[in-house]
């Protein structure tokens, strides 16, 4: 855009209207800012009345208007910018018009000037007199297109090169890991997991008189086990997609392990244990149990909370959420409007009650499990993820193919039942 074209932009009236605007609203915040101070203190700012809470409200609203006086502006200049460049192309085809009221290449319809037409009206074929010699000359400003006759275009000439730019946007798919974060992990290398819980503790112990019978305890201890489950997934891939992309294999290698660890997440909450399924917490016998009913779910998970306090003896480390079912939660408000869980602006973790809580699809849809992971909970290793080739699969060796593989084993321990929760009736 030449100089006087932007010069039109400036002189566009209702654009200039709105960049003051706008530059006011800036300048207004900017003085707020800077009555608040390096570190913020909404008490120094005397410009605007009331608390805290209000001075901060107040600055949200003008960062509001301000987004909208800027995308005012945006469209005005849009809008001037166009009748800037329709009015300085107009005055480009004016200056251009010296042949009657027609460009030198173009006819007034806008066509395209013959070569032939283009030379009659030249000077050279003007002044040339016969027995001169060698006549005037003149330079012709041919276009292109009217020299070919046609339309030179992409669709039928030369298609532009068009390069990828490297990214690969993947697939949107729950996240992995995520659960299994907040699980203890060992190792192991038998095929279960065999321990000892005690069954039976009655606890007699008692005052007793000199010379009184001491009371009788009891005590049984039963042997549980927990067998090693493989969690496994190939995928078929040509000799050539490896061979002419050198970043197939590490995109191969990445993705496989990630649906295992994502699978891994899953079964540890919903696992059902019958081989070859790891037993996870929502079908564990034993653990406790909290309808919600009509309690608020912020009242049923505290009330699922102190079960397992009161009769697990534990203390709850993580809350396993689906995101719907969390939404209602984060949003509860007071009558008058007030988040209860925290202003939406306000950074840091999600808790409730103190206790962390994960949002993940990989949760039951109709329940909130909850449950002292850190604690009573075990991953025991048998063997990690482990990749191997081969094109020994099938007919895979004639047809030039290549089974990439990925498995891992493990072990999924809940070692105190009522040291986890559900919450159901969600």
């Amino acid at each position: 855009m030449t100089v006087e074209a932007q010069d039109r932009i400036v002189e566009f009236p209702a654009l200039k209207d709105a960049q003051a605007k706008l530059d006011a609203k800036r300048k207004s915040l900017a003085d707020i800012f800077a009555e608040a101070g390096p570190e913020y203190d909404m008490a120094k700012v005397k410009s605007i009345q009331g608390d805290s809470r209000a001075k901060v409200d107040y600055i949200g609203q003008l960062n509001a208007e301000i987004d909208e006086c800027k995308g005012k502006v945006d469209e005005l200049l849009v809008v001037a910018r166009a009748a800037a460049a329709a009015k300085a192309a107009e005055q480009t085809e004016s200056g251009h018009q010296d042949v009657g009221d027609e460009e030198p290449t173009r006819t007034k319809s806008g066509k395209p000037r013959s070569f032939g037409e283009m030379f009659m009206a030249s000077d050279a074929a003007k002044g040339y007199r016969p027995g001169m010699g060698q006549g005037p000359q003149a330079q012709l400003d041919i276009e292109f297109g009217a020299l070919l006759k046609a339309d030179f275009l992409t669709s039928a000439g030369w298609a532009p090169e068009t390069t990828r730019t490297g990214r690969v946007e993947m697939f949107p798919t729950r996240p992995a890991p995520h659960v299994v974060e907040f699980l203890p992990t060992t190792t192991t290398t038998q095929a279960s997991v065999v321990y000892m819980e005690e069954t039976t503790f009655t606890n007699a112990a008692v005052e007793t008189a000199e010379a009184g019978t001491f009371p009788q305890a009891s005590l049984a201890l039963t042997e549980r086990s927990s067998a090693v489950r493989k969690i496994a997934v190939y995928l078929p891939v040509s000799d050539e997609q490896f061979e002419d992309e050198p970043r197939a294999r590490a995109y191969v290698d990445n993705r496989l392990p990630f649906m295992l660890r994502q699978r891994l997440d899953l079964q540890i909450l919903q696992g059902n244990g019958t081989s070859p399924n790891l037993l996870g917490t929502s079908n564990v016998v034993g653990i406790q149990s909290q309808a919600k009913g009509a309690d608020p779910t912020p009242d049923a998970i505290y009330k699922a909370m102190r079960k397992i306090r009161d009769d697990g003896f534990a203390e709850p480390s993580v809350v396993f959420v689906t995101p719907a079912n969390w939404e209602p939660v984060r949003l509860l408000r007071t009558a008058d409007g007030q988040y209860i869980w925290g202003h939406p602006s306000m950074p840091g973790p999600v808790t409730i009650w103190g206790v962390p809580v994960v949002e993940t699809t990989a949760a039951p849809s109709t329940k909130i499990l909850l449950g002292d992971y850190a604690n009573f909970s075990e991953l025991a290793m048998r063997r990690g993820i482990d990749v191997q080739v081969s094109n020994s699969h099938s007919t895979y060796f004639v047809e030039g193919k290549q089974a990439i593989r990925a498995d891992l084993r493990c072990a999924l321990i809940h070692y105190r039942p009522k040291a986890f929760a559900e919450v159901t009736g969600i």
